[in-house]
């Protein structure tokens, strides 16, 4: 790992002191910078441009928290990490809201330490590479995001993301005709499999104990092939869920991103570290909610966390069960959550309970029942340029030579059978 730089950040000059010499036991990392306060946190952070701040949460003129908000804007690129004598849930929501990526509490051994600040640093530079960044000094440039990287979160469970993201993945491949990949991470309890009725053998768990480079080859081998979408499980087993660390996401997405033209990945309903990289490479991150109180509740504190993150300009927000049947107007809720609804699902229970049975996605059970045309206007909010005006199968994807002559000589077969 090349050089690390750090900006230390507390009220009380000795720990300062002792801090930057528990640092600088490590070669790797340098202290290039001292603050008091968080205002001058803001100001140095700003002027040096460092890796780290290790952020001391209670401070006076302006605390720790409000600071890291502020450096989360101003130097995106910089890690925090906070610092306290007190590890209460409190301040650890507190913190993680703010947009730091890690909490340390006092007093720690010079080996926590250094170790916390490189694995942050690690972690943080994967992501801005999988964002596209070259890596070198100073280098600004982002890549053009192709290809299509869409997330599908929610921080309620049972809202139909994952009967989302089945759909999307297939209506995508349908019409475009592209290379569609299907992400299940949600680790533990992944239904991606079902929805798609696969028996998956290979999952991601296995594909991390794979040694050397993962290269398309090798994620191909894992990968099992649905109604045109390459499909990656979920572990088969909750506990296999340790084995994948959020790096190893990175690099997946990554894989995923050179061999395919769109990447739908599917979430749990948490911000953990998993979850934070799926959305930090996203390109359009699909916000799904229903027209309940606690739904609606939690998606509004998941924006507060988004913006925190920096990433609100990604967000489509995803009404699924949309029905004026639920005492709650879809208009009230774009008031509360200060945001319009970008795509509106109805609610066809008796459908999608079908098809989830069936392993089949409604879309294909029924291509002309309300809730699959309204899937498919899903599919012009993740990428405006398909044409989705109509709905049936053969109206504007792309086939495989032959596929249509195929279609119409089963036609005909069967009307010369009835004559017959």
């Amino acid at each position: 790992m090349r050089e690390i730089t750090v900006l230390v950040v507390d009220d009380v000059e000795q720990t300062r002191e002792n801090i930057r010499m528990l640092l600088e036991l490590d070669k790797s990392i340098t202290v290039i910078g001292e603050a008091a306060n968080g205002r001058e946190a803001v100001e140095q952070a700003r002027e040096l441009n460092p890796d780290v701040v290790l952020m001391d949460i209670n401070m006076p003129e302006m605390d720790g928290i409000q600071a890291t908000e502020l450096i989360g804007v101003s130097n995106p690129r910089t890690a925090v990490i906070i610092v306290s004598v007190q590890g209460e849930q409190e301040y650890l929501k507190r913190a993680m809201l703010a947009g730091a990526k890690e909490f340390l509490i006092k007093p720690f051994s010079p080996d926590e330490l250094a170790s916390t600040v490189k694995r942050v640093v690690e972690l943080n530079r994967k992501r801005w590479e999988s964002l596209g960044d070259i890596g070198s000094e100073g280098a600004e440039e982002v890549r053009a995001h192709q290809p299509h990287i869409v997330t599908v979160f929610s921080t309620k469970g049972g809202v139909g993301k994952t009967c989302i993201c089945a759909n999307l993945a297939v209506a995508l491949a349908e019409r475009t005709g592209e290379k569609v990949g299907l992400v299940d991470l949600d680790l533990q309890f992944g239904d991606i499999a079902v929805m798609l009725n696969i028996f998956p053998k290979r999952t991601i768990a296995e594909l991390m104990q794979e040694q050397g480079d993962l290269d398309t080859e090798l994620l191909q081998s894992y990968l099992y092939e649905r109604n045109g979408v390459d499909v990656l499980a979920s572990p088969n087993k909750p506990e296999l869920a340790e084995l994948i660390e959020a790096d190893d996401v990175a690099r997946v997405l990554k894989a995923f991103s050179k061999s395919h033209d769109y990447v739908i990945v599917d979430t749990p309903p948490v911000f953990n570290d998993t979850t934070l990289v799926a959305l930090d490479v996203a390109d359009i991150i699909l916000l799904v909610a229903s027209l309940d109180l606690p739904t609606v509740k939690n998606i509004k504190r998941s924006l507060d966390i988004l913006t925190t993150l920096g990433l609100l300009h990604k967000v489509k927000l995803v009404l699924n069960r949309a029905s004026h049947y639920h005492g709650i107007d879809p208009n009230d809720v774009e008031k509360v959550l200060e945001m319009k609804i970008d795509a509106r699902l109805p609610n066809d229970g008796k459908l999608v309970v079908q098809s989830v049975n069936r392993g089949q996605p409604f879309i294909l059970v029924d291509p002309n029942a309300p809730v699959t045309k309204a899937l498919y206007s899903l599919v012009s909010v993740v990428d405006p340029g398909i044409d989705t005006r109509a709905h049936k199968p053969d109206a504007g994807f792309k086939e495989k030579p032959g596929l249509k002559e195929d279609r119409k000589r089963r036609f005909w077969g069967k009307k010369a059978a009835t004559a017959r």
